[in-house]
């Protein structure tokens, strides 16, 4: 496909992970004509300089968004409110303002009342990342074959929607548009609750490793180290999705110890039909995110 510039003018607010991705991405497929980013720390800001992923960096979020065609917040969902204050009035008619975020229905209660009139709010969130973080953890591909779920705002343009999802699968991602509750409560089973797990099963085993000697990461099979590479995501970011979607993390997170106490109770019983019966409608679940392509690419190989 041609290049096509979308946007001649994109501001990224925070160079983290995903947003240095997007950096990278926009420049393979020529989506844009100038990217700069915004970042507190002087070091990220002169790492992406020295990285090449934008023209310029600003200490200031308003500086960075002024006369930009499209805005992308990648900061911790909790600094939203406040960057919505700072950049609302910086924003120039005809923007679009979109976010990366993991919950949908904070977000457009945070910034929503701070978008003026003329600018397009529409947010989003690629279901795509790793556990590292910084400018140097981004690549173009992140996106590739994965979806990216667009909750626009009411007031959003049609038009609007439309550019910022040709944008997202121009980067390469399957596009969905949901409303951003459900958005929420669809994550809280599919992400927020598995981070909970592996937060929780790690720091259970840190506090065995002093009784073990280390045995427990010496001794680490496979499903352990899957949930350390989980844990190891980034606290801060963990920290505001949770306290931003509790309630659908709270709900899901009832319905898997009801589950959990069934299987309780089948250990305790002996009752291996259960078990067996459960592990297999699991194992489906499993067989069925490979066959939509959803898996890591070395378990898509392994399964052909």
């Amino acid at each position: 496909m041609a290049a096509t510039v979308l946007y001649p003018r994109v501001a990224l607010i925070g160079i983290g992970l995903i947003n240095s991705s997007i950096a990278r991405a926009i420049k393979r497929h020529g989506l844009a004509r100038s990217i700069v980013a915004c970042a507190k720390s002087e070091a990220t800001r002169r790492r992406a300089t020295e990285l090449d992923l934008v023209e310029r960096t600003y200490a200031d979020p308003a500086e960075a968004v002024r006369d930009a065609d499209l805005v992308v917040l990648g900061t911790p969902v909790g600094t939203f409110a406040e960057l919505g204050r700072v950049i609302g009035p910086a924003l120039k008619p005809g923007a679009t303002l979109t976010d990366v975020g993991s919950v949908k229905a904070a977000v457009v209660r945070d910034i929503g009342p701070h978008i003026p009139a003329g600018v397009d709010f529409v947010p989003a969130h690629p279901v795509a990342g790793t556990e590292h973080s910084g400018p140097d953890a981004g690549f173009a591909e992140l996106f590739e074959e994965r979806w990216c779920i667009v909750t626009p705002t009411a007031s959003a343009r049609p038009e609007a929607v439309e550019r910022l999802i040709g944008f997202w699968r121009r980067l390469g991602s399957r596009v969905d548009v949901m409303e951003p509750a459900h958005h929420d409560l669809v994550l809280a089973i599919t992400s927020h609750l598995p981070h909970l797990i592996a937060y929780n099963i790690v720091g259970t085993a840190k506090d065995l490793e002093s009784v073990t000697e280390g045995e427990v990461i010496k001794y680490a099979a496979g499903g352990f180290r899957d949930f350390t590479r989980i844990a190891a995501s980034d606290p801060i970011m963990w920290r505001d999705v949770f306290l931003n979607n509790r309630e659908a993390v709270l709900e899901m997170l009832g319905r898997f110890n009801e589950d959990l106490a069934v299987l309780t109770r089948a250990i305790r019983s002996g009752d291996g039909r259960t078990l067996e019966e459960f592990f297999a409608r699991t194992r489906a679940i499993r067989r069925g995110i490979i066959d939509a392509g959803q898996a890591d690419p070395e378990d898509q190989k392994k399964a052909r």
